[in-house]
C-alpha cells in the first residue's frame, strides 16, 4: 500500500484543504502517515500570508532534496497559496519537485500523484534495464476552476473525532492593501446552503459535535451568489440551517470581517444557543489614518461600537483579534493608537503580526515602511498588552464551572485531556479517554495565559448554561 505524508502551514482554510486531499488518496488506497520519512509521497500545503510562512516551506523542501537523491520512486509535492502564487518558478531552484498545485485544485491531486507514482516507476524500470538517464517531468495546476469552491467537500474522520472544519466558500473581494489571498485564493465563490447542510449533516452523524465555518471573509458568505429573504443574509440563513442539524452542539465561524456584522446578524448571534460565545473579529490597526491606508473600510470607533454590540446580544463572549504593527506610514502616535484601544477593549486573546511585504500588494510600494527593529519593538510591548489582558480573562473563570468538548489527550501532556470551551479557551483535565469526545463540566481550578485546568464534574446533554 503506497503511504503518503502531508504538511499544513498556515490557517484552518489550509487545515481543511489538506483533509480534503488525504481523503481522495485515501479512497485510492493510500495510507496516511506521519513523518515524510515513511512515505512514498510527500506533499507541503503551503501559505503565503507572510514572508516567514514561504520561507518555512521552501526550507524543508530543500531539506527533502538529499531524500530525494536517496529514494528517487518518492513523488514531491506544493500545494496551495504559496503555489499558486509562484507556480513554476518553484522547480527552478527545487528540481526534485514533481508537482504544484494551485488553490483551485486540490481535488486533481489524487490523480496527478498516481500519474506522477506511474511515471517514477517507469523510471525505476529504465534504471533497472541500464536504459538512458530518468526522464524528468513535472505536473504545474495553478489555473482557475468554475466551481471549485464546491469540490471542499469530504474529510477522514477519525475514532470518536469531535470537531470538524466546513469550507463554505472561497477567495475574498476586499482587496486589503496588504494581503496576498485575492491573489492567491481568486475571487468570492460560495458553495450553496444545500450542499454545506449536507456536509454538516454527514459530520453529526458520525459523532461530530462542533462544526467551525470557514470562508476568507466568512460572514459575507453568498452576497453575490444568493439573495436575501425575509431580510436575513445569505449568511444568516446558512446559520439557521446548519443550528438545526440533529446532533450537532456547537456552531463557530471564521474569519469574518467587522462590516459583515449587520443587524440580522448581531440578531442570530443573540437567539441562536449552538453559535458559540467566541468572536474572532480582526482588527489589524486602531488608528484610523493606518486601517484607510490598510482598506480596511471601517474606524476605530465603529469597531469599538461593534464589540460593543457583540457583548451585549450574547452575554460572556469572548472576543480575539488579528493586529498588524509597523504598517508603512504607522507613526508612533499610530501604535500608540492601537495599543490604547487594545487595553480598552480587553480582547480574550490577539494574534499580533510584525508587518510583512508581500509581492504585487499595494502595500509592499507604499512609502513610510519600518524598520524592523521597531516592528520587533512595538510587537514585543503589544504582545505583553495582550498577554496580561488574556490572563485575566482566565483568571477570571477559576470556581466556575464551565462546559468542554474533550478532543483528545493534552498535545504538552498525553496523560491529561483537553478540550474547548464554548469561549474556545483551553481546558486541562484528567479523566478517562470515555470522555473523549463528548461534552463535559469542569470545574477550573487555576488558570494561566493560555490555559484553565480543573476536575471534570460531569457529562452534558445540552447546551451550556453559562458561557466560558
Amino acid at each position: 500500500m503506497p503511504k503518503f505524508f502531508i504538511k499544513t502551514y498556515g490557517c484552518q482554510m489550509n487545515e481543511r484543504d489538506s483533509e480534503q486531499v488525504a481523503h481522495s488518496l485515501i479512497a485510492r488506497g493510500y495510507e496516511r502517515v506521519a513523518s515524510e520519512t515513511e512515505a512514498d509521497v510527500v506533499l507541503l500545503n503551503t501559505c503565503s500570508v507572510r514572508d516567514l510562512a514561504d520561507q518555512k516551506a521552501l526550507g524543508k523542501m530543500g531539506m527533502l532534496g538529499r531524500m530525494a537523491k536517496e529514494r528517487p520512486h518518492v513523488v514531491f509535492g506544493f500545494l496551495g497559496c504559496m503555489a499558486q502564487a509562484r507556480g513554476d518558478s518553484l522547480l527552478h531552484n527545487l528540481p526534485h519537485v514533481d508537482l504544484i498545485v494551485g488553490t483551485q485544485k486540490f481535488h486533481r491531486v489524487a490523480d496527478y500523484v498516481e500519474e506522477l507514482v506511474a511515471r517514477k516507476k517507469e523510471n525505476a524500470e529504465r534504471r533497472r534495464q541500464s536504459r538512458m538517464n530518468d526522464l524528468r517531468f513535472s505536473i504545474v495546476d495553478v489555473a482557475e476552476e468554475v466551481g471549485s469552491q464546491s469540490t471542499i467537500c469530504a474529510q477522514e474522520l477519525a475514532p470518536k473525532q469531535a470537531t470538524a472544519f466546513v469550507s463554505i466558500m472561497q477567495g475574498c473581494n476586499m482587496h486589503c492593501t496588504f494581503c496576498i489571498v485575492p491573489q492567491t485564493r481568486g475571487a468570492e465563490r460560495s458553495r450553496t446552503i444545500a450542499e454545506i447542510v449536507r456536509e454538516v449533516r454527514e459530520l453529526a452523524a458520525h459523532g461530530v459535535k462542533e462544526v467551525t465555518l470557514l470562508g476568507q471573509i466568512v460572514n459575507l458568505y453568498g452576497r453575490h451568489e444568493f439573495p436575501r429573504i425575509d431580510n436575513k443574509s445569505p449568511f444568516v440563513q446558512l446559520l439557521e440551517t446548519v443550528h438545526a442539524t440533529d446532533g450537532l452542539e456547537r456552531i463557530r465561524f471564521t474569519s469574518p470581517h467587522p462590516i459583515g456584522f449587520r443587524d440580522d446578524l448581531i440578531e442570530a448571534i443573540a437567539r441562536l444557543p449552538k453559535l458559540a460565545e467566541h468572536m474572532h473579529l480582526p482588527l489589524q490597526s486602531g488608528s484610523n489614518k493606518v486601517l484607510k491606508a490598510m482598506h480596511r473600510t471601517y474606524t476605530a470607533e465603529k469597531y469599538l461600537d461593534l464589540v460593543a454590540r457583540l457583548r451585549h446580544a450574547r452575554d460572556g463572549i469572548a472576543i480575539t483579534t488579528d493586529i498588524i504593527v509597523g504598517f508603512p506610514g504607522e507613526r508612533e502616535s499610530d501604535y500608540q493608537q492601537t495599543r490604547a484601544l487594545v487595553e480598552q477593549i480587553q480582547f480574550d486573546n490577539a494574534f499580533v503580526f510584525r508587518y510583512s511585504p508581500r509581492r504585487d500588494t499595494p502595500a509592499a510600494n507604499m512609502a513610510g515602511q519600518i524598520d524592523e527593529c521597531v516592528k520587533e519593538e512595538r510587537n514585543h510591548d503589544l504582545l505583553g498588552v495582550v498577554n496580561e489582558s488574556a490572563r485575566r480573562a482566565n483568571e477570571r473563570l477559576i470556581g466556575a464551572q464551565v462546559e468542554v468538548l474533550c478532543e483528545g489527550p493534552s498535545k504538552t501532556n498525553p496523560s491529561r485531556l483537553s478540550g474547548r470551551t464554548r469561549t474556545n479557551k483551553i481546558a486541562i483535565f484528567e479523566g478517562s479517554n470515555e470522555l473523549v469526545g463528548e461534552l463535559v463540566e469542569v470545574q477550573i481550578e487555576r488558570a494561566s495565559g493560555f490555559s484553565l485546568y480543573g476536575t471534570p464534574t460531569a457529562r452534558r446533554t445540552a447546551h451550556a448554561a453559562i458561557a466560558a
